[in-house]
């Protein structure tokens, strides 16, 4: 079936043959902990009446739907029973579950809510059921094909801040320390300005004033906003007078790190010191494991750089920035090693071996690849689920 344009446009009755099955995953972003979640309220949020629209007209006997998993808790849930609502009104038994990839052995954490439905005329529902989790062991390693070229080499500036940071690694761990569980942000390392009471957008700026702020500056200015500037960035605004519980407990947690461990940070705090803000977090989420980052997924996000064992893979998303790097992984060809995660790479964590992009009239960039994977379903869960209802 050829590909009709903007669903907002199309005629279903006209442009939309008849159909036993219908799959469809209207837009995430409104409902995704990644976005703003205004859900119904952003214009994205009303895909789902243009899919309504289409079952209304077809009546296909099948419904298969996939969203985030944040969708069945969005607006504390009214949000899933106005789905719930619409989609029995329009004759069909529905019922949904939040499932990963990485519950089956494949290596992708990817948690989405899938909704699946039977037209009530159509017999007892009652018997479908979800697959059962396997909880088999995932490694990265399955789906890494090491003689790929087609990749993208990690740049100088990548590669130093990762040093750096291994740096910290080893002398947190050389002193007998733990690795922080909580996420380490370095610009409170220093600092002393207040923020438990009222947030530092709603003091006065005698209070800002003589402070210290992002990695131990001392805060001076004219206004409050000059003073601001100084602060780390995620204590320079606040929706409400005081910061939530989690921002303070963050916070308090490294700045105590930093009196037991102001010695040697001293010294390192110079080498980070022109790193963008979101270089100077870091979020170790390996446990106990030796505290070496060239065996791990590495990841670039907007609240940090995030540290994974190299079991499975964080979920593809929409955002380029954020490919996972396999920092061992040698390059072809060269005495160099570290890469990011190839395009064939991110299709097999979706299982889409076999998918082709693109040819020699039509091209697609890599960021456009890794933006449709990141926005595409899993093949192989679906296809668990889909054997699971279709024969019923």
């Amino acid at each position: 079936m050829e590909i009709q344009g903007d669903i907002t446009k199309i005629d279903p009755k006209k442009d939309i043959p008849p159909h036993n099955v219908l799959c469809g995953g209207f837009p995430c972003q409104p409902f995704s902990q990644a976005g703003k979640r205004e859900g119904f309220n952003d214009v994205r949020g009303t895909m789902f009446d243009y899919i309504c629209k289409i079952i209304e007209v077809h009546k296909p006997e099948y419904l298969f739907l996939e969203n985030v998993a944040n969708l069945k808790g969005h607006d504390k849930g009214n949000t899933w029973k106005v789905i719930q609502d619409k989609l029995d009104n329009l004759g069909y038994n529905v019922t949904a579950e939040i499932l990963s990839p990485h519950q089956f052995g494949i290596p992708q954490h990817r948690k989405r809510i899938y909704i699946v439905g039977q037209r009530k005329d159509f017999g007892d529902f009652g018997e479908f059921s979800f697959p059962k989790p396997t909880n088999l062991e995932c490694n990265i390693k399955s789906v890494i094909d090491e003689s790929d070229s087609d990749v993208t080499l990690l740049r100088y500036d990548t590669k130093n801040q990762l040093n750096v940071w291994q740096e910290f690694l080893d002398k947190a761990s050389s002193r007998g320390g733990k690795i922080p569980g909580f996420p380490i942000w370095a610009m409170e390392f220093g600092a002393d300005y207040d923020f438990e009471d009222i947030a530092p957008a709603y003091q006065e700026l005698k209070k800002l004033v003589g402070k210290r702020g992002r990695l131990g500056c001392r805060v001076f200015g004219k206004t409050v906003a000059d003073c601001l500037k100084l602060l780390p960035n995620y204590a320079q605004t606040a929706k409400n007078k005081t910061f939530p519980s989690w921002k303070i407990r963050y916070i308090n947690q490294n700045r105590e790190f930093y009196e037991n461990n102001k010695e040697w940070l001293r010294e390192w705090m110079e080498k980070i010191r022109y790193f963008d803000n979101s270089h100077l977090k870091l979020e170790w989420n390996c446990g106990n494991v030796a505290p070496i980052i060239s065996d791990k997924i590495v990841q670039f996000r907007a609240s940090g750089i995030r540290i994974k064992n190299p079991t499975f893979s964080p979920a593809l998303n929409l955002v380029g920035t954020q490919i996972p790097i396999f920092p061992w992984v040698t390059i072809p060809g060269k005495d160099d090693y570290g890469r990011y995660m190839s395009v064939q790479e991110a299709a097999k964590l979706q299982g889409m071996q076999k998918l082709k992009f693109g040819n020699k009239e039509f091209e697609l960039s890599k960021t456009r690849i890794y933006e449709a994977l990141g926005n595409a379903v899993n093949v192989q869960l679906v296809k668990k689920i889909a054997k699971r209802l279709i024969r019923l």
